[in-house]
């Protein structure tokens, strides 16, 4: 895994590419309803199908991007797009007397994911992470996992998410990426255009899905263009891990901690985020 660390360098949202004027809502709301009905389609299947595509590694980089969440066990913390729960369970097994909130827009996920009853800790919510339903500075950290490539305003979502995170909180965000060596590169791409929607289509008996899931990479920025949104939407530092070679990228960033009485900012340093 190599890391790279960057700075806040300015206020300002930055949202992806620009949208037509008159068009941006309408635009997302149809994309949004095509991404929610798909996840419905494939929920039934969806476990089986992400240990299939990803040799069982999928549960490994759970843990990792879990780990990267230092709470105290009592903590608050947030799985946004939960799916069947996956990363939920693993963040309540991390924080075994707080509790886990998790949320997502498909109900029929959030039907398999209330079908596991261990760990207790973890509430699910049906919703809108565009919209979260809870108040400012709620929770102690919060995590997304293989869903952010699918979010029709990723701006809007950072946002959101460091809204409801405590001062000096962190949001950890797992995704796939794009290898910055054109070599494996070429072969990542070869498996996860080529491959994946084969052993995903097999194993999640919906080809059809499986053959448009890929295609969400396409228009999703690089680690690098990732961080930067991370930077302009409320995070005051932020770094990135590339793991297998950049195919995935585990982010963290960390809202701005507030000054202490004497007015000294308190918040973590990019020395340690180093």
């Amino acid at each position: 895994m190599g890391v790279e660390s960057v700075r806040a360098q300015g206020p300002g949202p930055l949202t992806g590419a620009a949208l037509k004027s008159g068009s941006a809502d309408g635009l997302q709301t149809a994309k949004g309803n095509v991404v929610r009905d798909l996840f419905d389609r494939i929920a039934a299947h969806y476990d089986r199908a992400n240990t299939a595509m990803t040799g069982g590694l999928d549960e490994l980089w759970r843990v990792a991007a879990a780990n990267q969440l230092h709470v105290a066990d009592d903590a608050r913390l947030l799985d946004l797009c939960c799916g069947t729960g996956a990363l939920a369970r693993v963040m309540a097994r991390r924080v075994p007397e707080g509790m886990v909130d998790a949320i997502d827009f498909s109900s029929k996920m959030l039907d398999v994911a209330r079908t596991h009853a261990k760990p207790h800790n973890v509430n699910y919510h049906e919703g809108d992470v565009l919209t979260l339903p809870f108040e400012r500075a709620t929770f102690d950290g919060a995590a997304m996992g293989y869903s952010m490539r699918n979010i029709v305003d990723i701006g809007a979502c950072l946002r959101e998410v460091a809204r409801v995170l405590k001062p000096g909180a962190s949001f950890v965000n797992l995704e796939i990426s794009k290898p910055p060596n054109p070599t494996w590169r070429r072969l990542f791409y070869f498996y996860f255009y080529t491959v994946l929607p084969v052993v995903g289509g097999l194993a999640g008996s919906d080809p059809a899905a499986y053959r448009y899931l890929p295609q969400s990479l396409v228009s999703f920025p690089d680690a690098d263009g990732l961080a930067s949104l991370f930077q302009a939407n409320g995070f005051a530092h932020v770094r990135y891990v590339r793991i297998m070679g950049g195919a995935l990228a585990l982010h963290i960033g960390t809202t701005e901690r507030a000054p202490n009485s004497n007015g000294r900012d308190t918040s973590l340093g990019a020395d340690l985020l180093a």
